[in-house]
Parts: structure tokens; sequence; C-alpha cells
């Protein structure tokens, strides 16, 4: 063993907490994994994240919903709008007349946000689209109807 009486004692200290471990010590620490704990708190994190963000998302992605059904539904009434001009008739026509004269493109989804028809109701002098609304029950407060103030049902 080397002398070490003459180094300053700070590098004696060094030396000594940096000395060089066995191969057997690092072959063991790097083939421990990780422990059941470790995958428990990670797993609790990413539970409390998901949480957060499903507190903030889901009610912007019902109220996106809402808008969605409300344009659907502003499209569909100025489409039927135009068909009643262009063959001088107050009655509606149905979502695949609109579709095949072309007052509707193919593509456009002709259903609310919740997978339903949309109602049309045609007066004398108005055009109601509805929706059911998110519960899909007619006649509930949730119900979506362009325009607005309309109670006409068919």
């Amino acid at each position: 063993m080397k002398n070490l009486s003459n180094l300053p004692p700070l590098t004696i200290l060094a030396r000594a907490l940096t000395r060089r471990r066995g191969p057997g010590v690092r072959a063991r620490a790097a083939a421990r994994g990780v422990t059941l704990f470790e995958v428990l708190i990670v797993v609790a994190i990413l539970a409390m994240v998901a949480g957060g963000v499903a507190v903030f998302a889901l009610p912007k992605f019902r109220e996106a919903q809402i808008k969605t059904a409300e344009t659907s539904a502003r499209v569909i009434r100025t489409a039927v709008q135009q068909w009643q001009q262009v063959n001088n008739e107050v009655s509606c026509p149905t979502m695949s007349q609109l579709v095949q004269e072309k007052h509707i493109d193919s593509a456009t989804n002709t259903d609310d946000p919740w997978g339903e028809a949309f109602i049309l109701s045609c007066t004398d002098d108005e055009v109601v689209v509805s929706s059911k609304g998110p519960d899909k029950k007619k006649g509930t407060a949730d119900d979506i109807r362009v325009p607005k103030g309309s109670a006409a049902e068919e």
C-alpha cells in the first residue's frame, strides 16, 4: 500500500470514497432492474396526469359537440331553404334529396355528433332543424334547435 501520510486529509478522504469497486458490484447493480415500488410510483404519477387531463378535456369535448351540432344544423337549414326556393315548395325535403340534388355535399355528415339523424320541420314561413342532443331524447332541455327560439315540432 502507498504511503498516504504526506497527502492532505481531504485528498485521502476523496480517494477512499472513490476507490474502485470490484466487477461484481456493478454487474449486480445493472442486473437488478426496477422494484415494484418504483413501478407503482410511476403508475400513480401517470394516473394523476390522466385524471387532470380528463377533468379539463371532457367538458371542452362536450362543448365542441354542441357547437358542431349547431353549425351542422345551420348548414342543413340553409340547404333546405335553398331547396325550397329552387323547387318553389314549402314542404321539407329528405336528407337524401338534399344530397342527391347537391344542396348538401355527399361528404357532409348528416347526423348529429351523437349519431342521431337531424329532425327537419317545415311550416309556411319557417324551417327548423333540431337534434335530440346528448341524451338522445326528444323534448328535453338539451335539445338543439336552429333557429334557437323556435318551438316547431314535426
